[in-house]
């Protein structure tokens, strides 16, 4: 009985909802013709903005110039060992020459100090005037592949400047050399 009472309330209730939201009176409302706004776009389109033309030249002058320097490096980078108390230069030493030759040839403008150096053995003068039979046979030996003797100098520390300052056989061997110096 209960249930029925409950049921029958909640139906009244629902019912009379119903009734409450159908009946709400909608209002609406329209603008008259006479106050139409006219809108007018006087703008004109623009096209978006194109890339820069790319300039040929400018890019090959830029390639160029890193080549250049790409070059550069590498005509500074790599050093002639020598054999001890000598001044001959091995197959290795003539294809370094080789390839530095090559860069200097095509880069006319690049001129180089060529460094003799020594190991600590000898007297000083020993050393100086080997260190500098060192740089002039790399000297010669780049004339003898085409480079012009006007864009290259040598220049002899003999045992003065040392690249690894240890005294054994690993470090003299590494002192016994002729490095290239960009001008």
């Amino acid at each position: 009985m209960k249930n029925r009472v409950y049921f029958g309330i909640v139906a009244i209730l629902a019912l009379s909802l119903f009734v409450f939201a159908g009946c709400a009176k909608k209002t609406t409302t329209t603008t008259p013709p006479e106050n139409k706004i006219e809108v007018k776009d006087d703008s004109q389109w623009t096209p978006p903005p194109t890339e820069p033309k790319v300039d040929e030249a400018t890019l090959a002058a830029e390639a160029e110039a890193r080549a250049k320097a790409e070059a550069v490096v590498e005509l500074s980078s790599v050093t002639i060992n020598f054999a001890f108390d000598s001044y001959e230069l091995n197959e290795e030493a003539r294809a370094i020459l080789a390839l530095k030759a090559s860069i200097m040839r095509k880069y006319t403008d690049v001129g180089v100090v060529v460094e003799g150096h020594c190991d600590e053995r000898g007297t000083e003068e020993y050393n100086l005037a080997l260190g500098e039979r060192r740089a002039r046979a790399a000297y010669e030996h780049l004339v003898i592949l085409g480079v012009d003797p006007e864009r290259m100098k040598i220049v002899s520390f003999g045992e003065e400047r040392p690249l690894d300052p240890a005294h054994n056989e690993s470090a003299w061997a590494k002192n016994r050399r002729a490095e290239f110096v960009v001008q």
